[in-house]
């Protein structure tokens, strides 16, 4: 089983420390929550381990291998995949022309046998029905599970989701909230951050919570609700899950 980990991660803008000494971690098979108010870093946190934002100083692995450098594409290839918060599907192309495009890039894979994963994952995802729909068309729940279906077309171990709650209808919640439960029954590794607390949080087996650049509380769902400095400056006093 892999892991993915930041140690001691730091990123200074002028003279404002934006992170300081964040370390975190997700294992394959579990989902965790980076959590935190406006400003308290966890962006530019979550940005180094995708590899928008370069580190100052502090290191990124999966597992024995050192990330900390390598941009986006090479991570991807590691098995790191990213979902940004903005719609990130070709629009004009069909479902499975989405699919088509990223399995273009296995090498490994015969025609035939990258046909046979994207009906697989058309399936697996429950948008066989809409293989031939133009992108453009989708309904935002459809749209998340045809963005993972073609992410999981590179085999990654670990999905990092930048506010997948982000503007959906209260359906869609529950439809992302099940593919994510989906997602870790297969052994990927998940890292959330998201401005939706209760709808994070209700799915996570771990969350870390970060304020003023750093991490105040890490550890079970719990133990994080129950923290009275969490509840200060994110939740509220009452905020029940």
């Amino acid at each position: 089983m892999s892991r993915l980990f930041a140690v001691r991660m730091n990123k200074r803008y002028k003279k404002h420390q934006v992170v300081n000494n964040v370390s975190l971690s997700v294992n394959q098979g579990e989902i965790v929550a980076l959590l935190g108010p406006n400003g308290a870093g966890k962006s530019t946190a979550f940005y180094m381990l995708v590899g928008l934002i370069p580190v100052d100083s502090g290191g990124i692995q999966i597992d024995e291998y050192r990330i900390t450098k390598l941009p986006m594409h090479k991570r991807a290839e590691l098995g790191v995949g990213y979902l940004p918060q903005e719609a990130s599907i070709f629009r004009k192309m069909t479902v499975s022309g989405n699919i088509r495009a990223v399995l273009e890039l296995r090498r490994d894979l015969s025609i035939q046998k990258r046909e046979q994963k994207i009906d697989a994952l058309l399936n697996e995802f429950g948008i066989a029905a809409l293989r031939n729909r133009e992108a453009s068309a989708l309904s935002g729940g459809e749209r998340r599970r045809a963005e993972i279906a073609r992410i999981l077309a590179t085999e990654p171990k670990f999905l990092l989701l930048d506010e997948p709650f982000a503007a959906v209808d209260p359906i869609t919640v529950n439809d992302i909230q099940a593919t994510l439960h989906h997602l870790r029954d297969r052994d990927i590794g998940i890292l959330i951050t998201d401005h939706k607390v209760q709808e994070t949080l209700g799915i996570c087996n771990r969350a870390y919570v970060m304020d003023a650049g750093q991490v105040i509380e890490e550890g079970s769902v719990q133990k994080v609700v129950e923290n009275k400095e969490v509840r200060k400056v994110l939740l509220g006093d009452d905020f029940k899950l």
